[in-house]
């Protein structure tokens, strides 16, 4: 990247902006450009710590690598998405349609392959913002697989039409696992979700909320425990 742009364009408020990239001399430099540009930039390193940061904080606009230690930005945007409209824009040195497809897929606003020019980063956010009153993700909030029906924004839970009463960590990991469907969440990502830290080695917190789900649950909805990577959440075919 290339900082020979001084021009500073004025601004009422500086806009917050979470940066996560494992790359720390990039984000300096990111942040040593953008802040006279009306951006109050935050870096972090690993996914862990960006979906974290973004859980707990408001931002105007994350600006999420792609390949990063602890979770990745598939990942974190996933997660991301289940909560805020923020908007988000990936940055990856994969260049593969089928990854720019990806990202965008999963709810990304904009998609852009390093390396990159700082003047075109600053001008896709500008663009990313000014569009960002438009909503995002689906306006109901409504997941069915099989006989199991969740509504996240009332956070409620029927199988077979009759109400199933979760605790409130029970439904984060239910939302979370069905949203995934077919896809292993791992046990990373579901402890950075309700902890907002990395799962321990020994740590049995999780597992005893997936054994309460799936005795309420009955079995209709097949929750796989996938030994040394996480869990899968699987519609049971009917007969």
């Amino acid at each position: 990247m290339s900082y020979n742009d001084n021009r500073v364009i004025p601004q009422t408020a500086a806009k917050k902006v979470l940066l996560v990239d494992d790359d720390a001399e990039l984000c300096l430099l990111m942040v040593d450009f953008f802040t006279p540009h009306g951006f109050d930039v935050e870096p972090v390193h690993d996914g862990q710590s960006g979906l974290a940061r973004a859980i707990e904080r408001t931002y105007d606009l994350v600006i999420l690598d792609v390949m990063l230690p602890v979770l990745d930005g598939f990942a974190v945007l996933r997660q991301i998405r289940r909560r805020s409209d923020v908007p988000v824009i990936m940055l990856t040195a994969r260049i593969e349609e089928r990854d720019r497809v990806a990202g965008l897929d999963m709810g990304a606003d904009d998609y852009l392959p390093k390396p990159f020019g700082p003047d075109e980063l600053l001008a896709r956010m500008r663009a990313v913002l000014r569009r960002s009153g438009q909503p995002v993700a689906d306006p109901t909030g409504v997941i069915v697989a099989g006989d199991i029906r969740l509504n996240s924004k009332a956070r409620e839970v029927w199988k077979d039409g009759q109400p199933v009463e979760l605790t409130s960590v029970e439904f984060d990991i239910l939302d979370m696992l069905m949203r995934a469907a077919g896809r292993v969440v791992t046990r990373d990502e579901v402890s950075t979700v309700l902890y907002q830290r990395r799962a321990t080695p020994f740590e049995r917190s999780i597992d005893v909320h997936i054994s309460h789900l799936r005795k309420k649950l009955e079995g209709q909805a097949l929750i796989r425990t996938i030994r040394g990577s996480g869990y899968l959440f699987a519609q049971q075919e009917k007969a």
